[in-house]
């Protein structure tokens, strides 16, 4: 999905550019009431916009690409309140004798680095090795690459980032195909000694539609967990297509299962957008999305849940964007945020509401 972001205290940083590489940047920044008043301000499970009755600077990104036709790469920097959900999860693992400690401080003001070549003996193939976004869903950590400024649960819940390396292959008629060797989910360094495997089809058919269709798998518990060492399994797809010139539709699918020692924990998660744009200058974007999660439980206990405290979450959510400029974004947000049992945050401070609903403006703007 592409649409636009941008920077409620008017971040702007020059970009420049050669054939070879170039400079850009995005900010972002938005203010958020909360209908639940909660103790705090705290907007639960929201991960990126979860900050009520404050000015929140939600993060101001660096970035510099290099693409000589031979090598390529790519690193952001990154600063704000963003960076810190973004590695929430990250392992902390402690120093050794001429080994220095590693957590999310040492690593969130990197969002992205990597670097590859194109290997000339097989046109279109490309490797690469670093820190990269996830490949999994639709959506962007940057709000200007997406039509709502909130991210689905979708997103909140599946990983951001892997480190590893990946082969891209381009081939004819629109046809991507990629394979990935990581860490596992939001580890930059690895919790475990086993890794995480990516293997994706992606289908352009022109501007008419878009089709990814992604397998994920790995250990993602960390090193002796109760869980013990399960590989989980983790199937994405999701399709956007362009209806008419106003209107474009976007369905995102993702599945998981996990059999572990209590038994098979397993997640089904979706989501359906729609976007009309009657005008270059606004854009009316609605999500409702909903995800399910099962723990896995047997006589010996319960597995340690992978994304929620309770069994679903679901929302839903209407986005008004304007655009008076080409490289900047208003947006209007209205969410409601709905949970099985209750897990928001009430004025009390307690976790007693099953649901909130929440009014954000959002400005970003980037070059």
């Amino acid at each position: 999905m592409t649409i636009g972001g941008l920077a409620l205290v008017g971040l702007a940083f020059g970009a420049t550019s050669t054939s070879a590489w170039s400079l850009g940047a995005y900010g972002e920044a938005y203010f958020q009431w909360n209908a639940a008043r909660p103790a705090g301000g705290i907007t639960a499970y929201r991960g990126f916009d979860g900050r009520a009755e404050s000015l929140t600077l939600s993060n101001a990104a660096l970035e510099a690409r290099w693409d000589n036709g031979e090598i390529l790469g790519r690193v952001v920097l990154q600063v704000g309140a963003t960076p810190s959900s973004y590695y929430a999860a990250e392992p902390v693992l402690p120093a050794g004798p001429g080994v220095p400690a590693s957590d999310p401080g040492l690593w969130k003001y990197l969002q992205e680095a990597r670097v590859g070549w194109r290997l000339p003996w097989v046109p279109g193939l490309s490797l690469e090795a670093g820190l990269f976004l996830s490949p999994i869903g639709p959506e962007s950590i940057a709000v200007k690459d997406n039509w709502n400024w909130s991210r689905s649960n979708l997103f909140f819940g599946l990983p951001f980032y892997h480190s590893g390396a990946r082969l891209t292959y381009l081939v004819a008629d629109g046809w991507t195909v990629v394979l990935g060797g990581f860490n596992g989910w939001n580890n930059v360094l690895d919790n475990n000694v086993d890794k995480s495997v990516q293997v994706q089809l992606q289908r352009s058919f022109g501007n008419a539609a878009t089709l990814s269709v992604l397998y994920f798998g790995g250990n993602e518990r960390p090193g002796g967990a109760a869980e013990g060492s399960p590989w989980r399994h983790l199937f994405d797809s999701h399709l956007t297509v362009q209806l008419t010139p106003e209107v474009s539709l976007l369905a995102h699918l993702d599945l998981g299962v996990e059999p572990n020692r209590f038994g098979t924990s397993a997640w089904a998660a979706g989501a359906l957008y729609a976007r009309w744009a009657p005008h270059p200058l606004v854009a009316l974007s609605v999500r409702g999305d909903v995800f399910y999660e099962r723990v896995g439980t047997n006589d010996q206990g319960q597995a340690a849940p992978i994304f929620w405290p309770v069994e679903w979450v679901s929302s839903g959510t209407a986005t008004l964007e304007l655009r008076p400029v080409s490289q900047g974004s208003l947006r209007f947000e209205y969410r409601h945020d709905h949970g099985a049992a209750p897990l928001f945050i009430d004025r009390e401070g307690a976790a007693s509401r099953r649901a909130q609903d929440t009014f954000t403006v959002g400005l970003t703007a980037w070059l």
